[in-house]
């Protein structure tokens, strides 16, 4: 029987609550099948972390990451920390050093959840955005000089490869390749960034003659924002700048339902290095250790690791069983409008699949209590 080694990371705020609650389904996952299992290792970095040590991991913390199959990822924000240092200190330190330079966010309106486009019919929203993950506007170079003076100045630099432009177009065009609609959209902003973005223009042309298959076009970013929202059904697959993906993903999250039930899957493709699996939600301090958070995105973060990993099959049982648990309002937590919390959700969903395993088909009553 194959073993995975996977590692979690809480991280902080509501983090703490999804992620034992996603190992808890991988467990129940693995317990239906006789051909592999998991084995966790549980890593304690974060902000509580940052406080007794100084920093949001250990120096040598990828060192100790490195022998996984996977990660599953918590999130990374502290009320008390500036923003910059949890971010740049855990995540991007994971991304970056793995160099998990595809961020995949797929988007799509499961059963029961209703979203805000009245006019849009469930499967006219169903797109995969493919997000630049290791350079573009999040490369990290720039500065500051002369603070607290007048004359103070700071920059950030959106730095872009050819490589990095390459490899990310072309990973896009190949995920397109295998969805039914081989439609890909380029996202852009040349008309105003005059140098980076026409050089990603240039590449995307040059990327798509691989692909004759694939249909293409290219679309400025922000009047993407709007055909989202007024023409979903032409888009499928979409491709942009870590930025400009960062932001429309969080659109399409909301446009979705909710970024409670959004998935993300940080991979470095060439599987050099082990890739990450996280909810987009965030730390929502807000809600942290009241039990309301929605934990259908880390599920479906770990369909994600599953597929990853090479188990389809499983990876297709674990998504029917949420979609079976979006499907039913009791069990929506409160950014779907609900009541029903974190727990529930998570008994719910384990409930299902210890009854499919057993044979049992609607007999187990998943209703929240």
């Amino acid at each position: 029987m194959k073993t995975y080694r996977i590692a979690t990371i809480p991280g902080d705020g509501i983090g703490k609550e999804v992620v034992p609650a996603g190992q808890r389904v991988l467990e129940a996952i693995a317990a239906r099948s006789n051909t592999f299992g998991f084995a966790f290792e549980n890593f304690d970095w974060g902000g509580d972390y940052y406080r007794q040590h100084g920093a949001m991991m250990p120096a040598d913390g990828l060192d100790a990451l490195r022998d996984k199959d996977a990660i599953l990822f918590g999130s990374a924000g502290d009320p008390h920390i500036p923003d910059h240092i949890t971010l740049w200190g855990l995540r991007l330190k994971i991304c970056q050093g793995f160099d998990q330079y595809a961020n995949v966010r797929p988007t799509r309106i499961l059963p029961g959840i209703d979203g805000p486009l009245k006019r849009c019919a469930p499967q006219d929203l169903d797109w995969v955005i493919v997000r630049e993950n290791s350079e573009g506007e999040y490369a990290g170079v720039g500065g500051r000089a002369h603070q607290g003076h007048p004359i103070e100045v700071a920059t950030d630099v959106s730095m872009m490869t050819r490589a990095g432009v390459e490899r990310i177009l072309r990973f896009a065009f190949r995920l397109a390749q295998t969805r039914p609609r081989k439609l890909l959209t380029v996202i852009t902003k040349s008309n105003a960034q005059r140098h980076a973005m026409v050089m990603w223009d240039e590449i995307a042309l040059q990327i798509s003659q691989e692909f004759p298959d694939v249909r293409w076009d290219k679309e400025l970013v922000d009047a993407a924002t709007a055909r989202m929202v007024n023409r979903p059904a032409t888009l499928d697959t979409i491709v942009a700048t870590n930025l400009h993906a960062d932001i429309l993903s969080d659109l399409a999250a909301a446009l979705a339902g909710s970024l409670g039930i959004a998935p993300t899957a940080n991979l470095d493709p060439e599987r050099r290095y082990p890739s990450m699996f996280e909810p987009i939600h965030g730390s929502a301090f807000d809600i942290m250790g009241k039990g309301l958070a929605n934990p259908v995105g880390t599920f479906w973060s770990a369909v994600m690791m599953l597929e990853h990993l090479g188990e389809d099959a499983a990876a297709r049982q674990l998504m029917a069983v949420i979609e079976r648990v979006t499907a039913d309002p009791s069990l929506h937590t409160g950014d779907l409008g609900g009541s029903a919390t974190t727990a529930q959700v998570t008994d719910a969903v384990c409930a299902l699949l210890a009854s499919e395993a057993a044979g049992g088909t609607a007999a187990t009553d998943v209703k929240a209590a």
